[in-house]
Protein backbone atom coordinates (compact mmCIF):
# COMPACT_ATOMS: atom_id res chain seq x y z
CA UNK A 1 0.00 0.00 0.00
CA UNK A 2 1.25 3.46 -0.80
CA UNK A 3 2.40 5.54 2.14
CA UNK A 4 0.64 8.82 2.90
CA UNK A 5 3.51 10.81 1.37
CA UNK A 6 3.58 8.62 -1.75
CA UNK A 7 -0.20 8.95 -2.09
CA UNK A 8 0.09 12.71 -1.76
CA UNK A 9 2.82 12.92 -4.43
CA UNK A 10 0.87 10.68 -6.78
CA UNK A 11 -2.30 12.73 -6.33
CA UNK A 12 -0.92 16.26 -6.28
CA UNK A 13 2.75 16.17 -7.28
CA UNK A 14 5.53 17.82 -5.33
CA UNK A 15 7.06 16.84 -2.01
CA UNK A 16 4.68 17.52 0.91
CA UNK A 17 5.38 18.37 4.53
CA UNK A 18 4.13 15.94 7.19
CA UNK A 19 2.46 16.74 10.51
CA UNK A 20 0.81 14.58 13.16
CA UNK A 21 -1.04 14.78 16.48
CA UNK A 22 -2.04 12.04 18.93
CA UNK A 23 -5.36 10.86 20.26
CA UNK A 24 -5.87 10.91 24.00
CA UNK A 25 -7.42 9.06 26.91
CA UNK A 26 -8.77 10.97 29.88
CA UNK A 27 -7.66 9.33 33.12
CA UNK A 28 -10.15 11.27 35.25
CA UNK A 29 -12.12 14.51 34.95
CA UNK A 30 -15.02 13.83 32.58
CA UNK A 31 -17.45 16.52 31.41
CA UNK A 32 -15.62 19.06 33.55
CA UNK A 33 -13.73 20.94 30.83
CA UNK A 34 -16.73 22.85 29.46
CA UNK A 35 -17.60 23.73 33.05
CA UNK A 36 -14.26 25.55 33.54
CA UNK A 37 -13.02 22.64 35.64
CA UNK A 38 -10.04 20.33 35.89
CA UNK A 39 -8.95 17.37 33.75
CA UNK A 40 -6.15 14.79 33.75
CA UNK A 41 -5.68 13.21 30.29
CA UNK A 42 -2.68 11.61 28.62
CA UNK A 43 -1.83 11.13 24.92
CA UNK A 44 -2.03 7.67 23.40
CA UNK A 45 0.37 6.12 20.93
CA UNK A 46 -2.03 6.53 17.99
CA UNK A 47 -2.06 9.47 15.63
CA UNK A 48 -3.66 11.47 12.85
CA UNK A 49 -1.20 12.39 10.11
CA UNK A 50 -1.63 15.01 7.43
CA UNK A 51 0.55 15.91 4.46
CA UNK A 52 0.30 19.38 2.97
CA UNK A 53 1.57 21.35 0.01
CA UNK A 54 0.59 24.96 -0.66
CA UNK A 55 -1.08 26.32 -3.78
CA UNK A 56 -1.09 29.72 -5.46
CA UNK A 57 -4.90 29.95 -5.67
CA UNK A 58 -7.56 29.60 -2.95
CA UNK A 59 -8.54 26.01 -3.78
CA UNK A 60 -8.43 23.38 -1.03
CA UNK A 61 -8.14 19.78 -2.24
CA UNK A 62 -8.46 17.05 0.35
CA UNK A 63 -8.20 13.28 0.31
CA UNK A 64 -8.97 10.89 3.16
CA UNK A 65 -6.74 7.88 2.66
CA UNK A 66 -8.77 5.73 5.08
CA UNK A 67 -12.04 6.37 3.24
CA UNK A 68 -10.61 6.69 -0.28
CA UNK A 69 -12.63 9.89 -0.66
CA UNK A 70 -11.91 13.31 -2.11
CA UNK A 71 -13.30 16.77 -1.42
CA UNK A 72 -12.62 20.14 -3.00
CA UNK A 73 -13.55 23.61 -1.72
CA UNK A 74 -12.53 27.23 -2.08
CA UNK A 75 -11.32 29.29 0.86
CA UNK A 76 -13.43 32.21 -0.33
CA UNK A 77 -16.65 30.21 0.06
CA UNK A 78 -16.11 27.60 2.77
CA UNK A 79 -19.28 25.89 3.93
CA UNK A 80 -20.16 22.70 5.80
CA UNK A 81 -19.63 19.63 3.62
CA UNK A 82 -22.60 17.31 4.13
CA UNK A 83 -21.21 14.64 1.80
CA UNK A 84 -17.72 14.36 3.30
CA UNK A 85 -18.07 14.79 7.05
CA UNK A 86 -14.37 14.15 7.67
CA UNK A 87 -13.50 17.19 5.54
CA UNK A 88 -15.26 19.53 7.97
CA UNK A 89 -12.47 19.19 10.54
CA UNK A 90 -10.06 20.69 8.00
CA UNK A 91 -12.53 23.24 6.66
CA UNK A 92 -13.56 24.28 10.17
CA UNK A 93 -9.96 24.94 11.21
CA UNK A 94 -9.32 26.99 8.05
CA UNK A 95 -12.58 28.89 8.62
CA UNK A 96 -11.61 29.68 12.23
CA UNK A 97 -8.13 30.85 11.21
CA UNK A 98 -9.43 33.19 8.55
CA UNK A 99 -12.10 34.50 10.92
CA UNK A 100 -9.28 35.47 13.30
CA UNK A 101 -7.53 37.40 10.53
CA UNK A 102 -4.89 34.88 9.49
CA UNK A 103 -4.05 34.81 5.78
CA UNK A 104 -4.14 31.45 4.02
CA UNK A 105 -3.55 30.34 0.46
CA UNK A 106 -5.09 27.23 -0.99
CA UNK A 107 -3.51 23.90 -0.19
CA UNK A 108 -3.55 20.20 -1.02
CA UNK A 109 -3.84 17.83 1.93
CA UNK A 110 -3.91 14.09 2.51
CA UNK A 111 -5.14 12.53 5.76
CA UNK A 112 -4.51 9.20 7.45
CA UNK A 113 -4.86 8.00 11.02
CA UNK A 114 -4.95 5.04 13.37
CA UNK A 115 -6.89 6.65 16.24
CA UNK A 116 -10.08 4.55 16.43
CA UNK A 117 -13.07 6.54 15.22
CA UNK A 118 -16.09 7.04 17.46
CA UNK A 119 -14.27 5.50 20.42
CA UNK A 120 -13.98 8.54 22.67
CA UNK A 121 -10.22 8.78 22.07
CA UNK A 122 -10.49 12.15 20.34
CA UNK A 123 -9.65 11.42 16.74
CA UNK A 124 -11.38 14.70 15.88
CA UNK A 125 -9.14 16.84 18.11
CA UNK A 126 -6.09 14.96 16.83
CA UNK A 127 -7.06 15.84 13.26
CA UNK A 128 -7.79 19.47 14.16
CA UNK A 129 -4.44 19.75 15.93
CA UNK A 130 -2.53 18.19 13.04
CA UNK A 131 -4.29 20.51 10.58
CA UNK A 132 -3.66 23.69 12.57
CA UNK A 133 0.01 22.67 12.96
CA UNK A 134 0.25 22.12 9.21
CA UNK A 135 -1.38 25.43 8.31
CA UNK A 136 0.58 27.34 10.96
CA UNK A 137 3.89 26.03 9.66
CA UNK A 138 3.08 26.15 5.94
CA UNK A 139 1.82 29.74 6.01
CA UNK A 140 4.11 30.99 8.80
CA UNK A 141 1.24 32.14 11.01
CA UNK A 142 3.17 32.26 14.28
CA UNK A 143 0.46 30.68 16.45
CA UNK A 144 1.43 29.45 19.93
CA UNK A 145 0.27 26.02 21.20
CA UNK A 146 -2.45 27.37 23.51
CA UNK A 147 -4.03 29.41 20.71
CA UNK A 148 -3.81 26.35 18.45
CA UNK A 149 -5.89 24.43 20.97
CA UNK A 150 -8.54 27.15 21.04
CA UNK A 151 -8.69 27.25 17.24
CA UNK A 152 -9.51 23.52 17.30
CA UNK A 153 -12.14 24.15 19.98
CA UNK A 154 -13.67 26.95 17.91
CA UNK A 155 -13.88 24.57 14.96
CA UNK A 156 -15.77 22.06 17.15
CA UNK A 157 -18.08 24.61 18.74
CA UNK A 158 -18.94 26.86 15.82
CA UNK A 159 -18.37 24.90 12.61
CA UNK A 160 -19.31 21.40 13.80
CA UNK A 161 -21.84 22.39 16.46
CA UNK A 162 -20.38 20.33 19.31
CA UNK A 163 -20.22 22.33 22.55
CA UNK A 164 -17.05 20.64 23.80
CA UNK A 165 -14.41 22.08 26.07
CA UNK A 166 -10.70 22.61 25.59
CA UNK A 167 -9.28 19.36 26.99
CA UNK A 168 -8.93 17.27 23.84
CA UNK A 169 -7.11 19.87 21.75
CA UNK A 170 -4.97 20.87 24.74
CA UNK A 171 -3.59 17.40 25.41
CA UNK A 172 -3.27 16.54 21.71
CA UNK A 173 -1.12 19.63 21.25
CA UNK A 174 0.79 19.84 24.53
CA UNK A 175 0.71 16.41 26.14
CA UNK A 176 3.65 14.03 26.37
CA UNK A 177 3.37 10.29 25.93
CA UNK A 178 3.77 8.46 29.24
CA UNK A 179 2.79 11.48 31.32
CA UNK A 180 -0.51 12.84 32.61
CA UNK A 181 -1.35 16.43 31.71
CA UNK A 182 -3.22 18.36 34.40
CA UNK A 183 -5.19 21.26 32.92
CA UNK A 184 -7.14 24.02 34.63
CA UNK A 185 -9.66 24.68 31.87
CA UNK A 186 -10.41 28.21 33.09
CA UNK A 187 -6.90 29.59 33.43
CA UNK A 188 -5.08 27.27 30.97
CA UNK A 189 -2.57 26.51 33.74
CA UNK A 190 -1.16 23.07 33.02
CA UNK A 191 1.52 20.72 34.26
CA UNK A 192 2.94 17.32 33.33
CA UNK A 193 3.08 14.48 35.84
CA UNK A 194 4.92 11.15 35.63
CA UNK A 195 2.84 7.98 35.66
CA UNK A 196 3.86 5.05 37.86
CA UNK A 197 5.94 2.68 35.66
CA UNK A 198 4.66 -0.38 37.55
CA UNK A 199 1.14 0.14 36.21
CA UNK A 200 -0.40 0.50 32.77
CA UNK A 201 -3.50 2.34 31.65
CA UNK A 202 -5.27 -0.12 29.36
CA UNK A 203 -7.99 1.17 27.05
CA UNK A 204 -10.84 -1.20 26.15
CA UNK A 205 -13.07 -0.27 23.22
CA UNK A 206 -16.68 -1.44 23.54
CA UNK A 207 -16.96 -1.11 19.74
CA UNK A 208 -20.13 0.89 20.38
CA UNK A 209 -19.66 4.08 18.41
CA UNK A 210 -21.22 7.41 19.28
CA UNK A 211 -21.59 10.65 17.34
CA UNK A 212 -21.18 13.66 19.60
CA UNK A 213 -23.18 16.16 17.59
CA UNK A 214 -26.07 13.70 17.36
CA UNK A 215 -25.97 12.63 21.02
CA UNK A 216 -27.07 14.15 24.30
CA UNK A 217 -23.69 15.85 24.72
CA UNK A 218 -25.03 19.32 24.01
CA UNK A 219 -28.01 18.62 26.27
CA UNK A 220 -25.64 17.97 29.18
CA UNK A 221 -23.93 21.30 28.51
CA UNK A 222 -27.26 23.15 28.65
CA UNK A 223 -28.23 21.33 31.86
CA UNK A 224 -25.00 22.47 33.50
CA UNK A 225 -25.69 26.02 32.35
CA UNK A 226 -29.15 25.82 33.91
CA UNK A 227 -27.65 24.69 37.22
CA UNK A 228 -25.29 27.67 37.14
CA UNK A 229 -28.19 30.04 36.41
CA UNK A 230 -30.18 28.83 39.40
CA UNK A 231 -27.28 28.60 41.86
CA UNK A 232 -25.93 32.02 40.88
CA UNK A 233 -29.21 33.73 41.81
CA UNK A 234 -28.06 33.62 45.43
CA UNK A 235 -24.35 33.23 44.68
CA UNK A 236 -23.50 35.86 42.07
CA UNK A 237 -19.81 34.90 42.11
CA UNK A 238 -20.70 31.60 40.42
CA UNK A 239 -19.93 31.79 36.70
CA UNK A 240 -19.56 28.05 36.03
CA UNK A 241 -19.90 24.81 37.97
CA UNK A 242 -16.17 25.14 38.63
CA UNK A 243 -17.16 27.77 41.22
CA UNK A 244 -19.58 25.50 43.10
CA UNK A 245 -18.44 23.36 46.04
CA UNK A 246 -20.41 20.55 47.64
CA UNK A 247 -21.70 22.72 50.50
CA UNK A 248 -23.03 25.33 48.08
CA UNK A 249 -24.64 22.66 45.92
CA UNK A 250 -26.33 21.13 48.97
CA UNK A 251 -27.66 24.53 50.03
CA UNK A 252 -29.15 25.03 46.54
CA UNK A 253 -30.36 21.44 46.10
CA UNK A 254 -34.05 22.08 46.78
CA UNK A 255 -34.17 24.81 44.14
CA UNK A 256 -32.80 22.57 41.40
CA UNK A 257 -34.90 20.14 39.35
CA UNK A 258 -33.79 16.59 40.13
CA UNK A 259 -32.00 15.95 36.84
CA UNK A 260 -30.24 19.34 36.96
CA UNK A 261 -29.12 18.71 40.52
CA UNK A 262 -27.63 15.34 39.63
CA UNK A 263 -25.81 16.72 36.61
CA UNK A 264 -24.31 19.44 38.80
CA UNK A 265 -23.36 16.93 41.51
CA UNK A 266 -21.34 14.93 39.01
CA UNK A 267 -19.35 17.95 37.86
CA UNK A 268 -18.76 19.29 41.37
CA UNK A 269 -17.59 15.95 42.74
CA UNK A 270 -15.59 15.12 39.61
CA UNK A 271 -13.59 18.33 39.95
CA UNK A 272 -12.77 17.31 43.52
CA UNK A 273 -11.75 13.86 42.31
CA UNK A 274 -9.30 15.31 39.78
CA UNK A 275 -7.55 17.40 42.43
CA UNK A 276 -7.42 14.43 44.79
CA UNK A 277 -6.14 12.17 41.99
CA UNK A 278 -3.33 14.61 41.27
CA UNK A 279 -2.33 14.53 44.94
CA UNK A 280 -2.42 10.73 45.05
CA UNK A 281 -0.38 10.50 41.86
CA UNK A 282 2.32 12.68 43.42
CA UNK A 283 2.33 10.42 46.49
CA UNK A 284 2.50 7.22 44.45
CA UNK A 285 -0.84 6.03 45.84
CA UNK A 286 -2.15 4.18 42.81
CA UNK A 287 -4.65 2.19 44.87
CA UNK A 288 -6.30 5.43 45.93
CA UNK A 289 -6.13 6.73 42.36
CA UNK A 290 -7.91 3.59 41.12
CA UNK A 291 -10.64 4.01 43.73
CA UNK A 292 -11.34 7.49 42.40
CA UNK A 293 -11.68 6.04 38.90
CA UNK A 294 -14.43 3.68 40.11
CA UNK A 295 -16.13 6.59 41.92
CA UNK A 296 -15.96 8.63 38.72
CA UNK A 297 -17.64 5.88 36.73
CA UNK A 298 -20.44 5.53 39.29
CA UNK A 299 -21.07 9.27 39.03
CA UNK A 300 -21.04 9.23 35.23
CA UNK A 301 -23.32 6.19 35.25
CA UNK A 302 -25.94 7.41 37.73
CA UNK A 303 -25.72 11.23 38.03
CA UNK A 304 -24.58 12.28 34.56
CA UNK A 305 -26.14 9.29 32.78
CA UNK A 306 -23.70 9.08 29.90
CA UNK A 307 -22.67 5.46 30.29
CA UNK A 308 -24.26 2.50 28.48
CA UNK A 309 -24.77 -1.22 29.03
CA UNK A 310 -21.50 -2.17 27.35
CA UNK A 311 -19.39 0.36 29.27
CA UNK A 312 -20.93 -0.75 32.55
CA UNK A 313 -20.30 -4.41 31.68
CA UNK A 314 -16.61 -3.70 31.14
CA UNK A 315 -16.21 -1.76 34.38
CA UNK A 316 -18.17 -4.35 36.37
CA UNK A 317 -16.04 -7.16 34.96
CA UNK A 318 -12.94 -5.67 36.64
CA UNK A 319 -14.36 -5.41 40.16
CA UNK A 320 -12.99 -8.72 41.46
CA UNK A 321 -9.63 -8.68 39.68
CA UNK A 322 -7.08 -7.80 42.36
CA UNK A 323 -4.52 -6.75 39.74
CA UNK A 324 -6.89 -4.03 38.52
CA UNK A 325 -6.94 -0.93 40.72
CA UNK A 326 -9.53 1.13 38.83
CA UNK A 327 -11.78 1.34 35.80
CA UNK A 328 -14.08 3.94 34.33
CA UNK A 329 -15.63 5.05 31.08
CA UNK A 330 -13.56 7.69 29.34
CA UNK A 331 -14.59 10.32 26.83
CA UNK A 332 -18.04 11.78 26.29
CA UNK A 333 -19.79 8.46 26.83
CA UNK A 334 -22.80 6.95 25.06
CA UNK A 335 -20.35 4.25 23.89
CA UNK A 336 -16.61 4.31 23.29
CA UNK A 337 -14.00 3.08 25.76
CA UNK A 338 -13.08 2.36 29.34
CA UNK A 339 -9.68 3.15 30.84
CA UNK A 340 -8.30 0.64 33.33
CA UNK A 341 -5.44 0.90 35.83
CA UNK A 342 -3.71 -2.49 35.70
CA UNK A 343 -0.53 -3.98 37.15
CA UNK A 344 1.93 -4.00 34.26
CA UNK A 345 2.67 -7.73 34.47
CA UNK A 346 -1.03 -8.59 34.29
CA UNK A 347 -1.93 -6.62 31.16
CA UNK A 348 -2.10 -9.51 28.69
CA UNK A 349 -4.05 -11.73 31.08
CA UNK A 350 -6.34 -8.82 31.90
CA UNK A 351 -7.21 -8.23 28.26
CA UNK A 352 -7.81 -11.95 27.72
CA UNK A 353 -10.00 -12.30 30.82
CA UNK A 354 -12.14 -9.22 30.28
CA UNK A 355 -12.50 -9.92 26.55
CA UNK A 356 -14.07 -13.29 27.34
CA UNK A 357 -16.37 -11.84 29.97
CA UNK A 358 -17.43 -9.03 27.65
CA UNK A 359 -18.23 -11.38 24.79
CA UNK A 360 -20.23 -13.63 27.10
CA UNK A 361 -22.36 -10.73 28.35
CA UNK A 362 -22.73 -8.72 25.12
CA UNK A 363 -21.74 -10.99 22.19
CA UNK A 364 -19.39 -8.20 21.11
CA UNK A 365 -15.63 -8.41 20.63
CA UNK A 366 -13.67 -5.54 22.13
CA UNK A 367 -10.40 -3.97 21.07
CA UNK A 368 -7.59 -3.06 23.48
CA UNK A 369 -4.95 -0.31 23.31
CA UNK A 370 -2.30 0.99 25.71
CA UNK A 371 -1.97 4.60 26.80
Amino acid sequence: MLTLVERHIKSYGGEPRVFKAPGRVNLIGEHTDYNDGYVLPTPIDRYLWVTISSREDDTVRLQAMDYNEWAEHRLSSISYDKEHLWANYVLGVAHSLMGLGYILNGFDMSIHGDVPLGAGLSSSAALETAVVRALNDTFDLGIDPVEMAYIGKQCENEFLGVQSGIMDQFVSGMGEYGKALFVDCRTNAHSLHDLDPDYAFVILNTMVSRELSGSDYNVRKSQCDEAVRIISEENPEVKALRDVDEAMLLASWSKLPDVIARRARHVVTENSRVLEALKLLSEGDMTGFGGLMYDSHDSLRHDYEVSCTELDALVDSTLYLKEVLGSRMTGAGFGGCTVNLVEKGYVDKFIETVSKRYYTSTEKRLEAYLA
